[in-house]
């Protein structure tokens, strides 16, 4: 294995750290709790999640009242994806190979829940009321699972 260059060299990898990090931030603070059962609504007991609402009556109602597919893709999101991509963001910036394989699995798990959100979102009784809105600020989620996925394909991704 030859040396690791700095983080800052690596411009993909700084992108994947910022949305990797707006993505545990998200996991915890909204699909955790909506995951759990704690209500988007405007007097929800959870602050975050009474933002969510103004979302979800403008654009995405099926967390008014979310099935429970919806609830279990929140819940992998807050419980198993979120945590998954504290070590993720450690592995990227400190160039550790060993992420790669735990990684790939990140990924087809991420794609396949997004598959599975997006699937009951649109089909589902409660479909997107803004999709101009929807699309661009959702599908992130599922591309950027799959830039990783690009990104680590080598056996040591982050040597020289």
């Amino acid at each position: 294995m030859t040396g690791v260059r700095p983080l800052r060299q690596r411009p993909l990898d700084l992108l994947l750290v910022a949305f990797f990090s707006v993505s545990v931030t998200y996991g915890l603070l909204f699909s955790l709790p909506e995951g759990l059962g704690v209500p988007v609504s405007a007097d929800s007991p959870w602050p975050p999640l009474r933002q969510l609402h103004a979302w979800a009556v403008d654009v995405e109602p099926a967390h008014l009242d979310p099935p429970a597919s919806l609830l279990a893709s929140c819940l992998l999101d807050g419980l198993v994806h979120s945590p998954f991509l504290v070590v993720l963001i450690f592995a990227i910036v400190t160039g550790r190979n060993w992420i790669r394989i735990p990684a790939f699995v990140y990924v087809g798990s991420s794609v396949t829940n997004m598959f599975l959100y997006f699937a009951e979102t649109f089909l589902g009784p409660n479909p997107p009321l803004d999709l101009v809105t929807y699309v661009p600020l959702n599908l992130p989620w599922l591309l950027v699972p799959l830039l990783l996925a690009w990104r680590i394909r080598r056996p040591e991704p982050f040597s020289d």
